[in-house]
């Protein structure tokens, strides 16, 4: 039975508190392999990895085992990738060595599933709406205005008191998701000048 692919790559990444490369290596070794979709918006991203992949990460990086051999990798997400639905517990890896997902890795994983959920639920696209650029629903505040509020220092606090209507995990789903899908393209206006 194939794994649901629901979270991009750097989406994987920032969930899980590991960097792009990282994720990508494990790709390149094939320890786990990444699902190709049309993209949920235009200009998005193809390769999907299932959400508990965001466990197999995080659990790796905390107990600060990322230098562990291929073979033991393998043998960790297979025990992941084997588990339906996704119940976290004590892996056996290698002959009496053991890895605690549950304890390193549920917090992220239940942070993950409430990031998908409200992505899918409040992250809209369409065409007749500011050109497709992706939006809260039922808004037209695009998740890059979040995303640039947030990092003038506004808080999410800011953001629902002057937006009383959205959700405080809308605000938190456009902020990680302008984050992990940056706009492309050159920079609007005369960057040179704001750099002065």
């Amino acid at each position: 039975m194939p794994l649901t692919a629901e979270l991009t790559v750097r989406e994987t990444a920032a969930l899980s508190g590991v960097s792009k490369t990282t994720i990508e290596k494990a790709l390149e070794a094939g320890i786990l392999r990444s699902a190709t979709a049309s993209p949920r918006f235009r200009g998005g991203a193809t390769r999907y990895l299932p959400i508990r992949a965001v466990a197999y990460f995080r659990a790796l990086d905390a107990a600060k085992l990322t230098d562990l051999p291929p073979r033991h990798k393998r043998a960790i997400w297979a025990h992941l990738a084997r588990l339906e639905p996704v119940r976290l517990g004590t892996v056996e890896f290698a002959q009496a060595t053991t890895i605690d997902l549950r304890r390193l890795a549920a917090d992220s994983l239940r942070d993950a599933e409430r990031y998908r959920d409200a992505r899918d639920r409040y992250i809209v696209s369409d065409p007749e709406i500011l050109g497709g650029t992706p939006v809260i629903s039922g808004t037209r505040l695009t998740v890059y205005a979040i995303l640039g509020r947030m990092q003038d220092g506004e808080t999410a606090d800011d953001l629902a008191a002057d937006y009383p209507e959205v959700p405080r995990e809308a605000i938190a789903a456009a902020e990680l998701y302008a984050r992990t899908h940056p706009l492309r393209g050159r920079p609007s206006g005369r960057p040179w000048r704001n750099a002065a």
